[in-house]
């Protein structure tokens, strides 16, 4: 192709044309200018699987957060990263944007003196406040972080209600929070909804966060709200396939369109990654099928190089051994027990292996014992790097 290529594969990547998520965009922003305007809302948590545009549906909507001039930060959590010192590096520099207000500083003080008590028993290592900013002896930490994450989030909300301010943090892979801080989370935001703080959340994360958030609190359920993002409608699937690339003159042939939609299945990344491929391998201004059939062994070879490799050398040969029996179940979502007499074990004996793939996001509990991959069309580039899905390292149980 002759201009620079208009889609865009990478991991939370905006796209140029975002397609299908025009209704989730739009209660979006009546939630924030409800927010903004002082009427508190729901925290809300997107859930999904890997590669359907959580995290690309996030950084849309803090585009949004801008334009209305909320104050907010982004968080992404790692499986190594502390939620917890994340959100309090976050909360003071929202605070520190609010105490240069003449009519808050009283109440800056105060919120400063908790944050920074705050860190000194969650985050010792990390002292950057500035010498007389507050007295240390003040405020002492209770040391339950539940509370004490709520009384930094009532403080900094009462601060932003005076102020006439908003804020709102962004969490994506917000599954990877230890139970300990969702409990925190969860207690903060329940209490700042009571006061009628002016601060909420946009979570991201796969759809184990369901359960997880459920099993914290019981009335988790009721405190958000869930939006799944699933793959794109036909419809929207064409138009995240054509449009990019009609803003340069190229155009596809609907059998292209077609081809295009049955690799990808909709999700997102994938007609990304395909449509991406193409533009690289193809000079024609008319997209053919031929064109899309030419690349496919490139596009493949793409994914299992990288989306795909990556979350399975993360896995051990024991859990190898887990996600071949779950293919060779034949249809998925596929049953523990299932699993279990593939690989001639006790659903006990294999229970471990599977809380360990599920903690480490690959595969997730569909409910009713049933379990599924996280990552769209892993079973098929599982059977292209072990066609017989040959199973070597669990001996059956006796």
């Amino acid at each position: 192709m002759r201009y620079a290529s208009p889609y865009t594969p990478g991991a939370g990547a905006m796209p140029r044309y975002l397609a299908g998520r025009e209704s989730m965009l739009e209660e979006a922003d009546k939630i924030l200018e409800a927010v903004a305007m002082g009427y508190p809302q729901k925290p809300v948590i997107y859930y999904g699987l890997r590669g359907v545009g959580k995290t690309v549906l996030l950084n849309a909507i803090e585009e949004k957060a801008e334009e209305l001039d909320i104050l907010y930060a982004h968080i992404e959590i790692a499986e190594k990263r502390s939620f917890i010192v994340q959100i309090a590096n976050a909360s003071k520099k929202i605070i520190h944007r609010m105490s240069v207000i003449e009519s808050v500083k009283d109440l800056g003080h105060k919120a400063l003196g908790i944050l920074q008590a705050f860190q000194v028993t969650y985050n010792p290592e990390e002292q950057t406040f500035t010498a007389g900013i507050v007295e240390p002896s003040m405020y002492v930490s209770s040391g339950v972080l539940s509370d004490d994450l709520t009384e930094m989030f009532v403080a900094m909300g009462r601060m932003a209600a005076k102020a006439k301010r908003a804020i709102c943090f962004f969490v994506d892979e917000i599954q990877y929070m230890k139970p300990n801080e969702m409990e925190a989370l969860i207690n903060a935001l329940h209490r700042v909804n009571q006061l009628r703080l002016p601060i909420t959340i946009y979570g991201a994360g796969l759809p184990k966060i369901l359960k997880i958030l459920g099993e914290v609190k019981s009335y988790s359920e009721r405190l958000f709200q869930y939006i799944e993002v699933a793959e794109l409608s036909d419809h929207a699937a064409t138009d995240a396939i054509v449009k990019p690339a009609a803003e340069l003159g190229v155009q596809y042939e609907e059998a292209a369109v077609e081809e295009i939609k049955e690799w990808s299945k909709g999700y997102p990344f994938f007609i990304q990654e395909l449509c991406n491929t193409i533009w690289e391998e193809t000079e024609s201004e008319i997209i053919k099928k031929s064109d899309v059939e030419r690349v496919i062994p490139v596009f493949l070879d793409k994914l299992d190089k990288g989306f795909f490799k990556i979350r399975y050398d993360r896995c051990t040969k024991k859990e190898h051994d887990f996600l071949f029996a779950m293919v060779r179940c034949g249809s998925l979502p596929c049953t523990i027990s299932n699993v279990a007499k593939i690989l001639g074990k006790r659903v006990s004996s294999i229970s471990p292996t599977r809380a360990q793939l599920i903690s480490k996001g690959i595969i997730y509990s569909t409910g009713h014992g049933e379990i599924d991959f996280t990552v769209p069309q892993f079973d098929k580039y599982l059977k292209r790097i072990n066609p017989d899905l040959t199973i070597e390292s669990m001996e059956a149980d006796e």
